[in-house]
């Protein structure tokens, strides 16, 4: 299998070759040059696997480049219930991602049910684990092959950076620096990260948002000669490696919903950066059956935007809302260059015009182009979250259900309900464990929601961060003097 940009510009490599190296060469992201089908024969014998071997067989049709019993044993360290472990009470941590049914629906398949797909069982409580332990393991496993290091450039907007800490601390041969928009993420979020003291993790707050910080990875990703000097890696989701894995999760979802493969799935994703819901649309395009993706936005609604009207328009940080699901509050999808590329018929030189208009600081609209009509053929609707929806739904879902849900879950609970249909189960994907953010679930609920074991004191652990001006040299100092100490 080998891989391609989508700005049409960058010789195609193999998976281990973009696992170390981020952004394509053109600025583009990494996709494979074709998505393997699922048969109904396979998607029927994946059925009965425990998580880590369907993520071997799903894996295992991406990368050609790790030997089989290689990737097996990396799928099999990474996917354990020991490591999965935080789940609801009654749920099965054998399973990683089990369902929790909030309304059962109609027979054995769910029809008209409501499920959550619980995505948040990881040692960081956030459905970014999912993928960034199994990234963890492949990044040690290859540097090792290669005798190579590595150092990790990256930037959060609060479960990313800790997941992938939590995934890298004590790796060999790596270093990550990771950014995050000061003083904007929840405490809980913020100690999950700065609290860690292992010598390979150094964090960095921005005096700005999150897309000032991605801006800033981008830019130093771009500076092709200080990457190959400082061997620059990604552990965004601009790393394909991240994006399939969470792949994995949709086929389990679908398993974990309906008995038979004529069945169809609608899922609700919470969505800011667009990689979880990507995954989505190549678990969709690979043949399995899900009708719609429903993407659900908070207050910063530019992927609403777009397909509710063709077109995508980007915010300034100025315009970039502080909301109370911090981790959507994004106005630069990266991960939406990827669904336009499969959009445009993979056309490079197309994506490539489109996003200088993007960078150039506009936008651009579809509704003109022979792609409009092309939209719905993907399954994508969407919809968007306030504050006030956050509240209530938290408190609709706790009365109704005795389920306490995190506020980005509460984002995509609301917009499910707009298109949620009786011939079909609806699954929200889990995004993160309530405990995260618990000063909102204290205004909804009037108490703080409940810590798995653990966690009861993060918040008074030391913390370790270096605070800088949105400056690219002054990130690039900084990387420079640790790595050359």
């Amino acid at each position: 299998m080998r891989y391609l940009s989508t700005r049409g510009q960058a010789p195609a490599q193999q998976f281990c070759d973009i696992l170390l190296g981020g952004l394509a060469p053109d600025g583009g992201l990494y996709l494979p040059e074709s998505y393997p089908r699922v048969t109904d024969a396979e998607l029927t014998a994946w059925r009965a696997l425990p998580y880590a071997e369907l993520a071997f067989e799903i894996l295992s049709r991406f990368i050609d480049d790790i030997p089989a019993e290689d990737l097996r044993a990396i799928c099999r360290k990474t996917y354990t219930a020991q490591v999965y472990g935080n789940v609801r009470e009654g749920s099965d941590a054998t399973r990683i991602t089990p369902v929790t049914w909030l309304e059962a629906g109609e027979g054995a398949n769910h029809r008209g049910g409501l499920g959550l797909l619980e995505l948040s069982n990881g040692p960081t409580l956030a459905f970014k684990d999912m993928a960034m332990q199994l990234l963890g393991n492949l990044f040690e496993y290859v540097l090792e092959q290669r005798g190579e290091q590595i150092n990790i450039l990256g930037a959060t907007s609060g479960d990313t950076g800790s997941a992938a800490e939590y995934a890298m601390r004590g790796k060999h041969n790596v270093r990550v620096f990771m950014l995050s928009p000061n003083g904007r993420m929840s405490a809980f979020q913020r100690a999950q990260m700065y609290s860690l003291q292992d010598e390979n993790i150094f964090n960095i707050a921005v005096e700005g948002m999150f897309d000032d910080a991605q801006d800033i990875v981008k830019a130093v990703s771009n500076d092709h000669a200080f990457k190959k000097q400082y061997k620059i890696g990604a552990v965004n989701s601009i790393n394909w490696a991240r994006v399939v894995a969470q792949v994995v999760y949709y086929f389990a979802g679908y398993f974990g919903a309906t008995e038979r493969n004529d069945q169809v799935v609608d899922m609700a994703v919470p969505s800011g950066n667009f990689g979880n819901i990507c995954a989505g649309h190549i678990a969709r395009t690979m043949g399995l059956p899900i009708r719609k993706l429903v993407c659900a936005t908070n207050e910063n609604d530019v992927l609403d935007e777009f397909f509710r009207t063709g077109v995508y328009r980007p915010r300034t940080s100025a315009e970039t809302h502080v909301t109370s699901s911090p981790s959507m509050d994004i106005s630069k999808a990266s991960n939406f260059e990827r669904f336009i590329f499969d959009l445009v018929g993979r056309n490079g030189d197309t994506v490539r015009a489109l996003w200088q208009q993007v960078e150039s600081g506009g936008a651009f609209d579809l509704n003109e182009t022979p792609f409009a009509d092309k939209v719905a053929e993907f399954g994508f609707v969407s919809g968007s979250s306030s504050h006030a929806d956050r509240l209530a739904t938290i408190r609709a879902t706790r009365d109704a259900y005795g389920v306490v849900v995190d506020t980005h879950t509460a984002d995509g609970l609301k917009v499910a309900a707009q298109y949620r249909e009786a011939d079909a189960p609806m699954l929200v994907l889990e995004t993160a464990q309530a405990a995260k953010f618990e000063e909102t679930l204290r205004e909804a609920l009037g108490e703080a929601p409940p810590r798995p074991a653990g966690f009861d004191h993060l918040e008074a652990l030391a913390q370790r961060v270096e605070v800088m001006p949105v400056d690219v040299n002054r990130v690039k100092a900084f990387i420079r003097a640790h790595v050359d100490a």
